[in-house]
């Protein structure tokens, strides 16, 4: 067993720092969440529409309800569906994801575990049967 002894007197100087390099490329910090929207063929967006929807001269109807505005439109791939606040729900094939895209003004994300918890969350979910929100 060896036993070293603590000194208090330094018998050398300390090293100076080393200079930071000005042309190394500084990596910055990671965010805790991705503020980019998830994006790519296998995601499901949705947007909420409160005016009415006129699809080739033809406003879009509920054949539920009746109603004619405040519409939740869900895109997934290159499909659009039209969901009313009485959870009736259609494909529309007049709505193609390039007019999905157009009508997105202010993209406000939000993002749910399922399809199903964001019509609950959004109120498209039929609690609101025969009411406008929009």
């Amino acid at each position: 067993m060896t036993l070293v002894t603590k000194t208090t007197e330094r018998t050398t100087a300390p090293r100076p720092a080393l200079p930071a390099r000005l042309d190394a490329p500084s990596t910055p910090p990671r965010p805790q969440f991705d503020p980019q929207p998830r994006n790519g063929p296998d995601v499901t967006r949705c947007l909420t529409h409160p005016h009415a929807l006129t699809l080739r001269g033809i406003p879009a109807l509920c054949s539920a309800c009746d109603a004619r505005r405040d519409w939740l439109l869900i895109n997934h791939r290159r499909n659009v569906w039209i969901c009313c606040r009485c959870n009736n729900q259609w494909l529309e094939p007049e709505i193609t994801r390039a007019d999905f895209d157009a009508l997105i003004t202010m993209p406000a994300i939000t993002s749910y575990p399922s399809v199903e918890q964001g019509l609950v969350a959004l109120g498209f979910d039929g609690a609101f049967t025969g009411t406008y929100l929009g």
